[in-house]
């Protein structure tokens, strides 16, 4: 790190205000666009660069360690293709209030207006999409572009922000001064918020925590563990937000989201005071804004949000609270517990429901092929509590998110936009962020051919990660809505799949296939010893289309 004022290209500029806000990885597909970057990197070996062979991936790769670490992925991409390929994982890392940065190369500014080879106006396309959009219009401004992405990346609700790099920018030379690593401010509650809060507690009879949101560490999580200990209240995640409270906790009570339990449906519905911290309470928490509903939900609502543009923004709460959740939880960790005793039935049965809808039920006398509750029951069994889960979209993620019992934050990798094809770049990055931790990858059929050449990205960077394909042939849960809307007329839903085994041996991978439960053990502790990236594809029961549901 140097102060040097020496001439210097924007590409070195730049990759100095990388390193002086403490970036050690990016994800990349190299394009001439940004060339004078790619150079300044061959010395730069602070920071790891991670080449993918498609930028949807790099992209997703980047959101994946944005919510890993807290601090914002880095992807850069080239100009036209590059970007609209990396918009994928931008609009992931919006809805999921991920922190991150893309670095779009971009023409020459005296060519933009004349449709310039590969030319796109990157903030009129992602201006709707990311947090932020900008094009940096000077060399002499990049360290305070760069800065202010920082900022905006992980100030209040963290989001993704995107920054056009001009040809000239890049490859012009001048001497500026490098700006300092940013600081980040966070919110805090005030002193009467949690006096209105407890008071609002005290008075309740059938409380109920929703924990989500981004923005936590495990000290934060201990932290809300010890605040409802102390006051014996029952927890909720929101979708996909499982990993922030221990599952085994006698305290957790389920999931809000994908093939969530009716009973839990219920005790929202008839809680008389939600305390929600972190989540937006989005569609799918909300089930459509019916089960909370907008504007001014029927139960009383104390909503903990870092974001002041996110409080009052689709819910009135009764008590709104800016705080970001690490301060929140802390504080709530200080006060005095209240009495408890008014719901220590209720939260007793709420856990009960809870271990019920959670224990995988005997298979279905006719289920052909391997029976995904006892998988995931294995992995329960198996694997650590630092162990990562990743997965992307379709019906094989309601069996993960019901039956698998996460223990510790920063364990479940999945986007709460429904992307298909995240699990696999997830897991890669997350391995390769950590390779000490087990990651294992859930795809369906069709969610692992989005991005299935990312194996070789796994060799190359050397990520034994673990990719159960879940074959059942057919797009499920287009499949499943079909048959609700149009029983019996299939159209467009039908996958005719490679030999998953053979692709996955081309790229040196270890695979195997498992068409029996009682020989997926064996078949993971295989791949787990192979030393290298492994697939398991399951043949799975195409007409099992939910653990509940069949297609007759």
């Amino acid at each position: 790190m140097s102060d040097s004022k020496q001439p210097r290209n924007g590409g070195q500029i730049l990759v100095e205000a990388l390193i002086r806000n403490a970036v050690d990885t990016l994800y990349c597909v190299p394009g001439e666009s940004y060339l004078p970057v790619l150079d300044a990197l061959h010395d730069t070996p602070s920071i790891r660069t991670i080449v993918t062979r498609h930028e949807g991936a790099a992209s997703n790769m980047a959101d994946a360690y944005g919510k890993l670490t807290g601090r914002p992925g880095i992807c850069f991409v080239t100009r036209g293709p590059g970007a609209t390929h990396a918009s994928n994982g931008v609009h992931t890392a919006k809805q999921d209030s991920t922190p991150m940065i893309l670095f779009v190369g971009q023409i020459e500014s005296a060519f933009k207006g004349r449709e310039a080879f590969q030319e796109v106006d990157y903030v009129q396309m992602f201006g709707g999409l990311a947090k932020w959009a900008t094009e940096i219009d000077s060399i002499e401004r990049i360290p305070e572009i760069v800065s202010k992405a920082f900022i905006i990346a992980m100030a209040g609700r963290p989001g993704p922000v995107v920054v056009a790099l001009p040809e000239e920018v890049l490859f012009g030379s001048a001497d500026v001064q490098d700006a300092a690593p940013v600081r980040i401010t966070r919110a805090a509650p005030d002193a009467a918020a949690l006096n209105e809060m407890r008071e609002l507690l005290a008075a309740a009879k059938q409380p109920l925590v929703i924990v989500g949101g981004t923005g936590w560490d495990l000290e934060a999580t201990q932290a809300l563990q010890r605040f409802v200990h102390a006051n014996h209240l029952p927890v909720a995640a929101s979708f996909r937000r499982q990993d922030l409270f221990d599952n085994r906790d006698p305290h957790y009570v389920g999931q809000l989201g994908l093939g969530t339990s009716p009973k839990l449906l219920e005790r929202v519905k008839n809680s008389d005071l939600l305390l929600v911290i972190g989540s937006r309470l989005s569609e799918t928490v909300s089930q459509s804004y019916a089960l909370i509903e907008s504007p001014t939900p029927k139960q009383p609502l104390v909503h903990v949000h870092p974001d002041p543009q996110e409080l009052g923004r689709v819910y009135n709460a009764r008590l709104p609270i800016l705080s970001s959740l690490a301060s929140f939880a802390h504080a709530a960790a200080a006060l005095a517990p209240v009495d408890s005793s008014a719901w220590k039935g209720w939260t007793d049965a709420a856990r009960a429901d809870y271990l019920e809808h959670s224990t995988p039920p005997l298979p279905h006398p006719q289920l052909v092929g391997v029976d995904m509750g006892s998988v995931v029951a294995h992995l329960n069994e198996v694997l650590p509590d630092d162990a990562v889960i990743t997965n992307g979209a379709g019906n094989y993620t309601v069996w993960v998110h019901r039956f698998y019992r996460y223990r510790r934050p920063a364990t479940e990798l999945a986007p709460t936009n429904g992307a298909m094809g995240y699990g696999l770049p997830a897991a890669i990055a997350a391995k390769l962020h950590d390779p000490q931790r087990n990651v294992i990858c859930f795809a369906g059929d069709g969610c692992f051919m989005m991005y299935p050449q990312e194996l070789a990205t796994a060799m190359q960077f050397n990520a034994p990660i673990v990719v159960i394909v879940v074959n059942n042939g057919m797009l499920a849960t287009i499949r499943m809505h079909q048959e609700r809307e149009y029983p019996g007329r299939v159209s467009a839903t039908e996958l005719v799949n490679p030999d998953f085994i053979a692709l996955a041996q081309s790229f040196g991978a270890h695979a195997e296939r498992v068409e029996r439960s009682e020989d997926f053990p064996a078949a993971l502790q295989r791949a787990q010893k192979s030393g290298v990236a492994a697939l398991i594809e399951l043949r799975v029961d195409p007409r099992q289309i939910t653990p509940q549901a069949r297609l007759e």
